[in-house]
């Protein structure tokens, strides 16, 4: 079976590479993944025809049997994969040095803060950033396999949903720089428990201490800044410097603005009086767009420059997006969903000011043992805010409405928020389902909360308000 060396040789005779069929345009490099539905060495004879200049397959495949020179054998498509990612970013140089790579991760936040960094950084800089939410084992290797010649800086998302995970990724992406955005309840059914998350994240800080490389800390966050001293990166007596660049709207002295109906976006003001106007909702993003900045003139972007690249962007994908449509006023932060953005959210849209307020909530997905309490706690906040009307999706939001119906849930305003129960909330078996009661019940003048894990499908309710 060939080496790494002589498949990274072939890479950049064919300069990309592909894991879909699909999408060849002709000369790729192709890797024939397996999963749990799908197996990509069933395609290799068709992605060479297709175009492709190689093909790599699993030496214990059927297809590996074949008389073609364009076949390459390896052990396991996945890791050879890796492998070949990071030999690339172990290969590529600027200026004689290293390229410097910035990893980042959290619960809540990473897409968001990577294009914030990708869109500041840009002023200087070609960067080369994760596409998308591409931050799993295969994405994380696909985006630097994308790095090119003239990349002066990559970007790298990187999710978890169980222990080990983040570890994985930095063996491949060897970072120079790390942020945690922040750390919270999700992906309970994988950690474990919130300690399992903040012991997962941490593996960024742990692969950074051990290469003496630099941490991006939000230094108004307790988690983070417990999780940076117990890993002793504030002061470590072994080494001349601290391993530590912090940040955050009080560590720097600046504050959210209070948005409103004509400007409902997030707005801060830095400690020297500038205002950051932003395209985001929420003043949960104020601490992603102070990661950006702080990142930003870390590189030598200028703070004006880093401020107007901010302003500039604007989010899409129904991540912290305002959309107005002839009717109402859309609040779409529908691509991920978990207790504490969840909270986020709801206390986001408490403030807002607006005559008519309505939440459309799905089920937050990979809670475990812990789901329906989570959800309990999410309804019980959106009752108590006092939402003109609240529609929830999934069975889960389902049974947490019955519990606080029937008297099941132990509080002291149980009556009053049982009352709210009924006058206010309804349920929906799926995002369709609410869809098709707006059909029939039409909305209008309202501002409108739409939130809920990527596998309720919420945005299927924005064509109809």
């Amino acid at each position: 079976m060939m080496n790494i060396a002589d498949i990274y040789r072939i890479f950049k005779e064919c300069g990309t590479v592909t894991t879909d069929s699909r999408t060849l345009k002709g000369g790729e490099l192709f890797f024939a993944l397996k999963g749990e539905n799908f197996d990509g060495n069933e395609y290799a004879l068709k992605a060479l025809e297709a175009g492709a200049a190689y093909a790599v397959v699993n030496a214990s495949s059927a297809v590996a049997s074949a008389e073609d020179s364009r076949l390459i054998r390896v052990e396991d498509t996945l890791k050879t994969l890796q492998e070949l990612a990071r030999w690339h970013r172990s290969m590529t140089f600027v200026d004689g040095k290293p390229l410097t790579v910035v990893a980042l991760t959290g619960t809540n936040g990473k897409t968001t803060t990577k294009e914030l960094i990708r869109q500041v950084l840009s002023v200087k800089y070609k960067v080369t950033a994760t596409e998308g939410n591409l931050n799993n084992s295969i994405g994380v290797p696909l985006t630097l396999l994308n790095i090119d010649s003239s990349t002066q800086i990559a970007v790298v998302e990187m999710g978890a949903s169980h222990p080990g995970d983040i570890k994985e990724l930095v063996d491949i992406a060897l970072p120079n720089y790390g942020l945690i955005t922040n750390v919270g309840k999700a992906h309970l059914l994988g950690f474990g428990s919130f300690e399992g998350v903040k012991a997962t994240k941490g593996e960024l800080y742990d692969y950074l201490r051990r290469t003496s490389d630099k941490v991006f800390l939000n230094a108004d966050n307790p988690h983070l800044c417990q999780m940076a001293a117990e890993r002793n990166l504030h002061n470590d007596p072994e080494r001349p410097y601290s391993l530590v660049i912090p940040y955050g709207l009080e560590y720097q002295g600046a504050k959210v603005l209070p948005s409103s109906a004509e400007f409902p976006y997030l707005r801060i003001s830095l400690s020297d009086g500038k205002i950051v106007n932003t395209n985001l909702v929420g003043a949960y993003n104020a601490d992603n767009v102070m990661a950006a900045i702080a990142v930003g003139c870390h590189f030598g972007v200028t703070l004006e420059c880093a401020v107007k690249a901010v302003e500039a962007y604007v989010p899409s994908n129904n991540r912290s997006q305002m959309t107005r449509t002839e009717k109402n006023s859309l609040i779409v932060d529908a691509y991920n969903a978990n207790p504490t953005s969840m909270d986020a959210a709801l206390t986001n849209f408490a403030m807002v000011e607006a005559d008519c307020k309505v939440a459309m909530l799905g089920d937050m997905l990979e809670l475990g043992e812990e789901s329906l309490n989570e959800h309990v706690t999410v309804l019980q906040k959106a009752l108590s805010v006092g939402f003109d009307s609240i529609c929830l999706v999934g069975t889960e939001f389902a049974k947490a409405l019955d519990m606080i119906r029937n008297g099941g849930v132990e509080d002291d305003s149980l009556s009053s928020m049982a009352r709210a129960a009924y006058d206010h909330a309804r349920s929906f078996d799926t995002s369709q389902a609410l869809a098709e009661w707006i059909s029939g019940h039409p909305i209008s003048g309202a501002t409108v909360l739409i939130k809920g894990s990527r596998g309720t499908r919420m945005e299927k309710v924005i064509t109809v308000l």
